[in-house]
């Protein structure tokens, strides 16, 4: 088997964890790093056992370098895809995609020029369980559907002492919670229910309107108390809670709520759908599980186990009923098919993973809640 040759780009949390994953693939070797230095380059490949130490441009010149993951700050995404497009790489970006819908619109125009594989790592689409609901949706199991419940909750910028770059607009872009968190669960409800969210009714909250930024590097200062001379007051714009109403594209209903400061909530992505048929109700943080509900019989607990999956999702699952997997597993389902899409030289004619289309369509979705914050009034996508 020929491995195809990888360069990342980033080494924040999220670069780590592409690389971990696609280690654990047959046919890929993550032949370089990508840092803003060159020592920082040199000392994280060393860290993560990776040969090649390099500055973003000198990754592009590298002829042996088939593919590029972007695992940078948002504000990086637009102008580093860009480049690896046009460096004829092809690209697995972090989302979202880009800051604005114009830079969204070029990188799926050239990317559709080019041919190239490109994917946005919306890797929770790929617990098993996920595409199992959409498959049972797709086999006519749930029904036409009434309603949609979602939220996504986290505690990391729980206290007004939290903070990191996605603070900072200039970085991240005008929306936090809901460009961050709230995109994998756009993403993830229209993947399984095949509706289109056509508009939307939003209503944010910042909760920390001042948040106290240290004024050290986060390394030197990690474990130890903090004095208050060692802080800088810094006014925060972007939401820590958002409750978004939805209207479909089948003329219901849902809602969402997402907060990153939801005290104890690690991680916790929650979905319920509710059709002419079931309910279907599914929790990240208890991935391996999801509920049926039934109007005029017991309802039901569906355990994650290839033997009673449908084979669609089956395909995602590496490990028997009662072995979990769980979001590491994710990324590396979804690098699976990418890769499958990279070793034929091609994009799919109707790829199985979230396109560059996909990243667009995401971004899109945010952008009106934006608008429809800001005007506090329903705004049509």
């Amino acid at each position: 088997m020929q491995k195809i040759n990888v360069g990342v780009v980033g080494t924040g949390f999220i670069g780590p964890a592409h690389i971990e994953a696609l280690r654990r693939l047959p046919n890929t070797n993550v032949l370089a790093l990508c840092e803003v230095t060159p020592e920082l380059a040199r000392q994280k490949a060393d860290q993560l056992g990776i040969e090649r130490s390099c500055t973003f441009d000198e990754l592009l010149k590298m002829d042996d370098i088939k593919v590029v993951h972007i695992c940078t700050p948002n504000f990086l995404h637009y102008s580093q895809s860009k480049a690896a497009l046009e460096a004829g790489k092809h690209v697995v970006c972090e989302k979202p995609l880009a800051k604005d819908l114009h830079e969204a619109e070029e990188l799926v125009a050239l990317a559709e020029k080019t041919g190239l594989v490109n994917a946005v790592h919306f890797n929770l689409r790929y617990y098993p369980l996920v595409r199992q609901m959409k498959v049972m949706r797709e086999q006519n199991d749930l029904g036409d559907i009434y309603s949609i419940i979602g939220s996504y909750l986290q505690d990391w910028l729980f206290y007004d002492t939290d903070y990191n770059w996605r603070l900072e607009p200039d970085k991240s872009g005008d929306s936090r919670a809901i460009a961050d968190i709230g995109s994998h669960l756009m993403d993830s409800l229209e993947y399984i229910t095949g509706l289109k969210t056509v508009a939307v009714m939003a209503d944010f909250n910042t909760v920390h309107k001042l948040r106290k930024k240290p004024l050290k590097p986060v390394e030197t200062y990690s474990g130890k108390m903090l004095k208050p001379e060692d802080y800088a007051d810094v006014p925060i714009n972007t939401e820590d809670h958002a409750n978004v109403l939805l209207r479909f594209d089948n003329g219901n209903r849902g809602v969402i709520t997402v907060s990153q400061v939801s005290a104890g909530r690690k991680n916790q992505m929650k979905l319920e759908i509710a059709g002419s048929k079931k309910t279907y109700a599914w929790n990240s943080e208890s991935p391996n599980e999801m509920w049926i509900g039934n109007r005029d019989g017991a309802n039901e607990s569906f355990m994650r186990d290839p033997s009673l999956a449908h084979p669609e999702a089956r395909s995602v699952i590496s490990f028997p009923g009662g072995h979990n997997e769980g979001f590491p597993d994710t990324s590396k389902q979804l690098f699976k098919e990418v890769y499958d899409a990279i070793a034929a030289g091609k994009q799919p004619e109707k790829p199985t993973y979230p396109t560059f289309a996909d990243g667009y369509r995401e971004l899109l979705i945010c952008e009106k809640i934006l608008e429809s914050n800001r005007k506090q009034a329903w705004v049509e996508i």
